[in-house]
């Protein structure tokens, strides 16, 4: 079965050494599963959004037991004066859930059986879950792909664009190219990640909230 656009994102934040998310990952992860569960909602013909506006296309259920709960939510919404809520207010809104989709989605990825489930401790007295890899043969598929999509000049399809325009967006390419290459790439990825009005809208109120967040972040 193919994964969704939330595990896809979520395989690419993991520290494939440790099982833990990686540390670059941690202050827009959230943020960005958020937009990754819009983004899949959208490619499956339920959502669309506008620069004003996100809103249902088509209420009916995927089947899907991470995504319908925010289908449904979206389509009860009960926006101020009739007004849909635009995508960076989802996103916020769906990110200060970020534990909760985590989890799920690592208890998918297990299922799965691409990863599987660790318990420890952190500094040996905090308890802590980790998920080492058991396969990664899905990480790598999606990496290959999105490199294939950044280094070749065709089309990419509307998942890929997606799914690099939140990467982008979120800072996490540096987990994925190396700093001279990623730099050389810069203009590609900015070109494949503005194809898709979805892509434009989820991926600038990510990064929106990413700026903000480092922002008002006290240095330690």
């Amino acid at each position: 079965m193919p994964l969704t656009m939330p595990e896809e994102l979520l395989l690419l934040m993991l520290d494939d050494r440790t099982g833990r998310l990686n540390e670059a990952a941690g202050p827009a992860s959230g943020y960005a599963i958020a937009g990754a569960i819009l983004a899949e909602l959208a490619l499956r013909n339920r959502i669309d959004t506008d620069p004003q506006r996100l809103f249902v296309a088509d209420a009916t259920p995927t089947g899907d037991n991470l995504l319908d709960p925010v289908l449904a939510r979206i389509a009860a919404d009960p926006a101020p004066e009739g007004e849909p809520h635009d995508s960076r207010w989802w996103i916020e809104t769906l990110g200060q859930e970020a534990d909760r989709f985590r989890d799920a989605i690592f208890a998918r990825l297990v299922a799965h059986g691409i990863l599987r489930t660790e318990e420890g401790r952190f500094l040996w007295i905090f308890p802590e879950r980790r998920y080492p890899m058991i396969s990664d043969k899905e990480e790598r598929e999606v990496k290959a792909r999105l490199m294939g999509v950044i280094f070749e000049d065709d089309i990419p399809e509307p998942r890929d664009s997606l799914l690099i325009g939140l990467v982008r967006a979120a800072g996490l390419l540096p987990l994925i190219l190396a700093p001279d290459t990623l730099e050389a790439a810069e203009p590609r990825i900015a070109q494949v990640a503005n194809l898709e009005e979805l892509s434009r809208s989820l991926g600038n109120a990510v990064r929106d909230i990413f700026v903000e967040m480092a922002r008002y972040t006290p240095l330690m």
